[in-house]
């Protein structure tokens, strides 16, 4: 540090290294005297101005995990849809339980996560969904320049899951006969129409659920889809994503169910008088509740076949149904609503050897010479 006099007292000037540019700057202060008492001042002030230079390219060291999850959410809640945020921010309250709250994220390590994680008494799934939370936490940090290095994190693998590949993959949709049962073993007209119409046309529940009736156009035998409804927050919002917003051409056993299912609405609001403009209801009116579908659904399956399934299970019924079909998965993915889906592709993969295996089974008693 040096002094310079000038016409209002003291300039004190003092020279540092710019860490981004690796240039040579000044800070300076001005002291009305050139004393030792006011050059300790002034070195404290210069010091700090220092310190604020550079502090833009530094990570905070003392930001915690709950300081760095707190802003992580406050960025998703008004960039993700209300029913991303929710689950998000589910996962983020639990990984500060099991991580620690003040933790601080420069500290971290792969051992540390891996560590807390092997404790939990939790299913693998369970933590796998942890460690991607964490995960993404961590790297947006980094991007945000909140956090130092988090390379580490690629050290950290997936914990195995107690089933097979196989068996994970064969419990995401039904056999053609698992469905026959199903369907057979329904009781309820309204819900086994609803769960022919899912089946049938590859339908997410919530874009379902937000359909209104000159959606469904019976004579063009379209259904136009652009809304999805979220019943943790109650409200509709526009489809997942651009390719989700569709027309799903109706084939004649889903244009069947489709008139089905208006008229089972029609004597509904006759019966209890109420007025919407939603394709499917409760009695109420009001959006139909997949709490109470997802119940039913499950309860049945359990009883029919010993497993229970999701409204979800149905969505990747019709992708099995339309590749025993012939269907190219190209043509299903756009029937879906999506560009790329690695479920889907699993589907494909596993119905095709399915199918393989069955043809090889034709040809092995048979005789041509």
């Amino acid at each position: 540090m040096w002094s310079e006099k000038v016409k209002t007292g003291y300039k004190f000037v003092e020279r540092y290294r710019d860490p981004l540019t690796g240039k040579i700057r000044r800070v300076s202060v001005v002291m009305e005297k050139d004393t030792a008492q006011t050059r300790k001042v002034a070195q404290r002030a210069l010091d700090a101005k220092i310190q604020a230079a550079v502090d833009h390219n530094d990570p905070a060291p003392e930001m915690t995990l709950e300081k760095l999850v707190d802003q992580y959410l406050a960025e998703q809640k008004v960039t993700l849809k209300p029913s991303t945020y929710r689950r998000n921010s589910f996962t983020a309250a639990e990984a500060l339980g099991v991580f620690g709250r003040d933790t601080l994220v420069n500290a971290l390590n792969a051992n540390y996560i891996r560590t807390r994680l092997i404790a939990l008494d939790r299913t693998a799934e369970h933590k796998n969904e942890l460690l991607k939370r964490v995960k993404g936490i961590l790297k947006w940090g980094y991007r945000h320049d909140l956090t130092g290095d988090v390379s580490y994190l690629d050290k950290i693998e997936r914990f195995k899951t107690e089933q097979s590949h196989r068996e994970k993959i064969q419990d995401k949709f039904l056999e053609s006969s698992e469905l026959s049962d199903l369907l057979a073993g329904m009781q309820q007209p309204i819900w086994k129409a609803v769960t022919e119409f899912l089946v049938l046309s590859g339908l997410r529940f919530g874009e379902f659920a937000a359909l209104k009736a000159e959606d469904v156009d019976i004579k063009g035998q379209i259904i136009h889809v652009s809304m999805t409804y979220d019943p943790n927050n109650k409200v509709e919002t526009t489809a997942k994503t651009y390719e989700s917003r569709r027309d799903v051409y109706m084939q004649d056993e889903l244009l069947s169910v489709a008139k089905e299912l208006r008229l089972l609405m029609l004597r509904q609001r006759m019966m209890h008088g109420y007025s919407t403009d939603l394709y499917v209801c409760a009695e109420d009116g009001s959006h139909v509740k997949y709490y109470t579908y997802n119940k039913y659904l499950q309860e049945n399956s359990q009883r029919i076949f010993g497993r229970k399934i999701t409204p979800h299970t149905l969505r990747h019924t019709h992708a099995s149904l339309l590749m025993e079909q012939g269907i190219g998965i190209d043509t299903i993915s756009r029937r879906l609503g999506h560009s790329d889906s690695k479920v889907t592709k699993e589907i494909y993969l596993h119905v095709t050897e399915r199918l393989r295996k069955k043809e090889n089974e034709q040809i092995k008693g048979l005789k041509i010479i």
